[in-house]
């Protein structure tokens, strides 16, 4: 049996109880002529729990042992508390300590910078911040399949080592069984036969191209896993591991991928404001001050439209001296993204028809010769969150295209049966989790919305 009741229960008590256990690490403590006070939290939610040793109780042998971070099981009543700040404390009749902690622990103050609990994260999330941000990591990852699964869509496990390179970019982590002391090479070149999968593997990207090979036979499938990509940058917005959450539907075009894209971000922040408000309020309070506008307003107005061509147009027309000059044909800067959402449009807006040349090979050419029918959402303050596509469902067109990229059809020999063998119109997106952490809680650093981050040079645990 678990030692103690979950501190979230006890917050949510109804009456009082004479005998009840909770355990947890210590906040903090503080002595009184008459009574010490320690706060006590087991990361079950934001709140601690207040303990009240007084100097008559059993208990108070041990309260000079108890020390900020020690891990201890306090036993006695849940009464009403006196103080304005908390509306149950529990009156300790014993203490146990589980586990001390020195004084050398590094979370003594109640404040510290993100840079430097990076340095520590396996102890980070023991603070109100980190702790209330993987709590809503965790509910949100609930709410994703809660989404999907209520609109009768399959949960597939897509593949984490993959032959394929989904994007194109080539950034990818390479996965080999090979002695690397003594790498085997036949024509100048590493010769993978003797590799564990006999050909060249990485670390997958995406797991878009194998989940549409199921959306090619169950019509509404999802993928909801990590992905990696060895770009060696250091800013707020990249990571090498990071989850993606990825659907694919058929019978459907790129309007009916918008609608579901803006479906899915309302239900996500409907979600959070409902089962999470305690955290967020952290949040709304600490980190972005604007976050609750920000939030109401993804709820409460109807996304902007526009195509790339048109969004091109307004921001020439803007009068504004952007670094990087708008032109067609290439791709939209963040300064770009926060015009569009945070001055023009003032709401999330989704950017749709790309030009061919700058997106990837599967997704569908438009009339035009052109342009592709894909979409962006862009939001405030984070830009790009959601990227995604009608799929380009007719072989010929799809294969050339692989060709013309450089890529070799045979790799893909699977991906295109599935449109030589009863092909269909189809669509779908890639969510960054990471990246709607970020938008839901205006934390600025996508290090700060993973308990455990990778990036260059960065591997702890």
């Amino acid at each position: 049996m678990p030692i103690g009741t979950p501190i979230v229960e006890l917050q949510r008590a109804t009456k009082e109880l004479s005998e009840v256990k909770a355990a947890g690490w210590v906040r903090s403590r503080r002595d009184a002529k008459e009574c010490s006070f320690v706060d006590l939290n087991d990361g079950s939610c934001l709140k601690g729990l207040q303990v009240v040793v007084d100097a008559t109780s059993p208990a108070h042998a041990a309260i000079r042992h108890v020390t900020t971070g020690a891990a201890i099981v306090a036993t006695g009543a849940l009464v009403a508390s006196p103080g304005a700040e908390q509306r149950w404390e529990l009156r300790a009749r014993a203490i146990e300590i589980l586990g001390a902690s020195p004084e050398d622990y590094p979370l003594q103050k109640k404040r510290h910078s993100d840079e430097f609990l990076r340095t520590i994260a396996h102890l980070r999330a023991r603070t109100n911040k980190y702790g209330a941000m993987f709590r809503l990591r965790s509910r949100l990852s609930h709410a994703i399949h809660d989404f999907f699964q209520g609109r009768g869509f399959h949960y597939i496990h897509t593949p984490i080592i993959t032959g394929s390179d989904c994007e194109g970019a080539g950034e990818m982590f390479r996965v080999t069984t090979l002695d690397l002391a003594n790498v085997p090479k036949a024509a100048g070149r590493i010769d993978f036969a003797s590799d564990f999968f006999g050909r060249e593997a990485h670390l997958t990207v995406s797991g878009q191209l194998a989940v549409e090979t199921c959306c090619l036979a169950m019509s509404r499938v999802y993928t909801f896993g990590p992905t990696f990509r060895s770009e060696n940058s250091n800013t707020s917005r990249h990571m090498a591991e990071f989850w993606m959450i990825e659907p694919e539907f058929a019978f459907a075009d790129l309007a009916d991928d918008m609608a579901l894209a803006e479906d899915m971000l309302k239900f996500l922040v409907a979600y959070a404001r409902r089962e999470c408000a305690e955290d967020l309020e952290l949040f709304a309070r600490f980190v972005d001050p604007e976050l609750d506008a920000r939030l109401d307003l993804v709820l409460n107005t109807d996304f902007a439209r526009v195509s790339y061509t048109a969004a091109i147009e307004l921001l020439q027309a803007s009068g504004r001296s952007f670094e990087f000059k708008p032109e067609w044909g290439a791709d939209l800067q963040a300064e770009h993204e926060r015009y569009l959402t945070e001055e023009y449009f003032e709401r999330p807006v989704f950017v749709h028809d790309w030009p061919r040349d700058i997106k990837a090979f599967y997704m569908r050419q438009n009339d035009d010769g052109r342009t592709v029918a894909a979409m962006d959402l862009l939001v405030p303050r984070i830009g790009e969150l959601v990227g995604g596509s009608q799929r380009e469902e007719r072989h010929d067109v799809l294969e050339t295209r692989i060709r013309e990229l450089g890529f070799e059809p045979a790799d893909y020999w699977w991906y295109l049966d599935t449109r030589k063998f009863g092909t269909a119109p189809h669509a779908g997106f890639g969510l960054g989790f990471e990246r709607l952490l970020m938008f839901v809680t205006g934390v600025g650093n996508i290090r700060d919305v993973i308990p455990f981050p990778r990036t260059p040079k960065h591997l702890e645990f």
